[in-house]
């Protein structure tokens, strides 16, 4: 597969002379192409919801953008169900799903009518003394253990994963939320990340589904909605087959159909947590090369960094690099694209073929609407980017500003001297 920006080589320049680089840019167009395909591939299911993950974006526009389709917001924190609610999010389109949860957070939740999905079965008696009861609806997350398999062979090994319950503690936990008055229970698991495979979707539903109805009928539950979470997918690497959403909606219907409804459980809502899937394809970070340097390599020294963009740094993650307005021309030089920070590990790109580049060259870095300005932060005392969203009808929009060092500043316990060298030293 071919990768090219999503925006044409006139417009991203322009984009790039109102707003400095490096800059974070996301297409209109492209997040409501998939969040149309999504809401198609599961409009089977009568419940169906997506609850995106607000931890890939936590961006309000973007979340607001999302709402307006119909997406709730998973979170995981106090500030990110803060967050959804101002932007209009709240009741059941509302998910918290967390770990090592404070009972502020609880309450919090609680509060606007969300979900709360709980991730180990002390939580139970966590979630009773935060509140002084039991709200009555209630989610718990499993983890199988062992390996989880595809039909290409493993994809995950959720056994290492700090997450979730085991079945037995599952169980335990259905137990006691009914003696204690739950009415409505929801099944949860995520067991692999960024699955290239179609069926990683159908294999997880027919599990839980399975659990589902055998809850159910032992323990005389009402089991309202299976979470499958994220874990699907996107192509960083050109060679990459995208996974096919058509497909894998289908697949979990044929499990749904084949498990749920022979068992009179044709009523369960299917739900989704597509932050990556959704975000990901729809965003990428526009940087300018700086420097060029040859010693044992090529290396291209651009203005943005590994605080802008962590993925390579921290799991040695592919992203994509094109040559703004260099789309087509023959991959003729090795290069390693390079940030300034003070770690060796700042690399965009190792050893990566691409089109004769050079200083004031525009490089768009593919797939970093998701986890990308998100992983940010301040190490060597950088900025953060600035986020624009490429609307639909051809404007620009600036939905996050750059941060300044006003902001790096402002928590320090500084006195007003400091304060006046800052301002000498930034004029």
């Amino acid at each position: 597969m071919e990768k090219r920006p999503f925006a044409s080589a006139e417009r991203l320049e322009d984009v790039v002379a109102e707003y400095p680089t490096p800059l974070q840019v996301y297409d209109e167009r492209t997040i409501r192409s998939r969040v149309r395909a999504l809401l198609d591939a599961f409009s089977w299911n009568q419940g169906f919801r997506e609850y995106f993950a607000v931890k890939a974006t936590p961006t309000p526009a973007i979340l607001r953008l999302l709402a307006d389709m119909g997406c709730g917001c998973d979170c995981a924190t106090s500030t990110e169900l803060v967050m959804a609610e101002a932007c209009g999010v709240s009741g059941r389109r509302v998910m918290l799903s967390s770990s090592d949860t404070p009972d502020e957070t609880y309450r919090i939740a609680h509060g606007m009518g969300a979900i709360v999905n709980l991730d180990g079965l002390d939580m139970v008696d966590c979630l009773e003394r935060s509140l002084g009861c039991l709200p009555e609806t209630v989610c718990c997350r499993l983890n199988p253990g062992g390996t989880f398999e595809s039909a290409n062979g493993i994809i995950g090994n959720p056994s290492e994963s700090k997450f979730g319950m085991t079945e037995d503690q599952v169980w335990e936990a259905f137990r006691r939320l009914r003696e204690k008055g739950v009415r409505e229970f929801g099944l949860h698991a995520f067991l692999a990340s960024n699955t290239q495979t179609n069926d990683y979707y159908p294999r997880l539903a027919r599990l839980l589904f399975s659990l589902a109805v055998r809850l159910h009928e032992e323990l005389d539950v009402h089991v309202g909605f299976v979470d499958l979470s994220g874990g699907i997918g996107v192509a960083y690497r050109p060679e990459d087959v995208p996974c096919d959403i058509a497909a894998i909606g289908a697949g979990v219907r044929d499990a749904f159909e084949q498990v749920l409804v022979p068992a009179g459980m044709g009523d369960v809502a299917v739900f989704t947590e597509l932050g990556r899937w959704l975000l990901a394809p729809s965003g990428a970070l526009l940087t300018r090369v700086l420097h060029e340097k040859v010693t044992y390599r090529d290396y291209l020294g651009v203005d943005a960094c590994a605080a802008d963009l962590m993925r390579p740094a921290m799991y040695d993650a592919y992203h994509h690099v094109s040559v703004v307005g260099r789309e087509g021309e023959p991959a003729s030089r090795r290069y390693s694209v390079v940030g300034g920070l003070c770690e060796n590990n700042d690399q965009f790109a190792r050893d990566r073929d691409l089109p004769e580049t050079h200083v004031g060259d525009l490089l768009f870095i593919h797939d970093t609407g998701a986890h990308g300005r998100s992983m940010g932060y301040n190490y060597n005392g950088r900025l953060r980017p600035a986020e624009v969203l490429l609307c639909e009808d051809g404007s620009t929009r600036l939905i996050r500003r750059a941060e300044s060092l006003d902001d790096y500043l402002a928590t320090l316990d500084v006195d007003a001297e400091f304060v006046s060298a800052c301002e000498r030293l930034k004029s």
